[in-house]
């Protein structure tokens, strides 16, 4: 009778230690499942290492996180401009490589931007290349460098308040698009430089809205570039514009026509905004929810619609016509 009560007594220890053991490494699953999921939550505030300083006049570089959509992150790399002027200025969507790495090409080039320990650290993908970050800074300095992610907004009284600036380049003429809010208004800045007669210089006021974008790309074929910037209602409906622009004969520059979504009869039925545009090889590719009725915002129900656009010669100015459309 001892013997089996020892007997009893050993097994019952025994699963009382393997219960045990495996709670304890659920937790240790669980607990390291977090840290995981904390240490790739990409989203958020990054500083330069002087940040920390700012209250003594240091200069310091930020870099604000968003999500983008299809597997994207908008960059946003700002600085201190309320003693001079601002020191870098960066925007760029990147495209996700892994886990912990994105990318973004600029005229050709690739730039890094990797993430760990609740850091980013941004570098040129090939080192010949590295003159390419300091082309967005003034003074010598780099948008290079390791970046610590904090946990609230930025100094907003010593911030560069510009929205969007981006330097595009394609077939000798450049593109400076560069938003900024500045006396209650947001304004969309477009200049060219490298035109052989007549440079383009305009502000557009956009409030409500904000550049999302910008792209350029030969459209036509004719060996002058065609500049596109989107932007987007700020809101729940998300209503995509685009502001196109084509050059002529690398002389001088004009508007292109591009009709509202919301004017288009040929694809507007079922629309509610939250567009997504992008260059596709020679065209203007658009993407948007298709809602039936009774869908709220958040919950379209009718799928995806897919336009391109081709770039036309019209009476008055050139015009982005609508050439095919897909449903899925």
């Amino acid at each position: 009778m001892k013997e089996i009560f020892k007997l009893s007594y050993l097994i019952a220890i025994v699963l009382f230690l393997t219960i045990s053991c495996k709670d304890e490494r659920k937790k240790t699953e669980k607990v390291l499942t977090q840290e995981a999921t904390e240490e790739f939550n990409v989203i958020g505030n990054y500083v330069s290492e002087d940040y920390s300083k700012r209250s003594e006049g240091y200069d310091w570089v930020s870099v604000a996180i968003t999500e983008a959509n299809n597997n994207q992150l908008n960059i946003s790399i700002r600085s201190r401009a309320d003693k001079k002027k601002p020191t870098c200025t960066f925007d760029a969507v990147a495209k996700k490589v892994d886990d912990k790495v994105y990318q973004t090409q600029i005229n050709g080039k690739s730039i890094l931007f990797e993430f760990t320990n609740a850091q980013i650290s941004i570098s040129a993908e090939k080192e010949e290349h590295e003159s390419l970050l300091y082309f967005y800074c003034s003074g010598g300095a780099s948008i290079a460098g390791t970046y610590q992610k904090i946990n609230e907004q930025m100094d907003q009284n010593q911030i560069d308040k510009t929205k969007f600036n981006s330097v595009l380049n394609l077939q000798d003429v450049g593109f400076s698009v560069s938003s900024i809010e500045k006396d209650g208004k947001n304004t969309l800045t477009i200049s060219t430089f490298g035109l052989q007669e007549s440079e383009y210089n305009q502000t557009f006021i956009i409030d409500g809205k904000e550049v999302t974008n910008a792209e350029v790309e030969d459209l036509n074929s004719d060996g002058s570039p065609e500049l596109f910037v989107f932007t987007r209602s700020v809101g729940s409906g998300s209503y995509g514009k685009v502001y196109a622009f084509s050059v002529n004969n690398k002389k001088s520059m004009s508007e292109i026509y591009f009709q509202p979504t919301s004017e288009n009869s040929v694809i507007n039925k079922g629309y509610m905004g939250h567009d997504e545009f992008s260059l596709v090889e020679n065209t203007l590719g658009q993407r948007f929810p298709i809602y039936k009725e009774g869908d709220t915002n958040a919950a379209p129900t009718g799928g995806t619609r897919q336009v391109s656009y081709k770039l036309v010669d019209g009476e008055a100015m050139r015009k982005l016509k609508v050439d095919k459309i897909t449903e899925y």
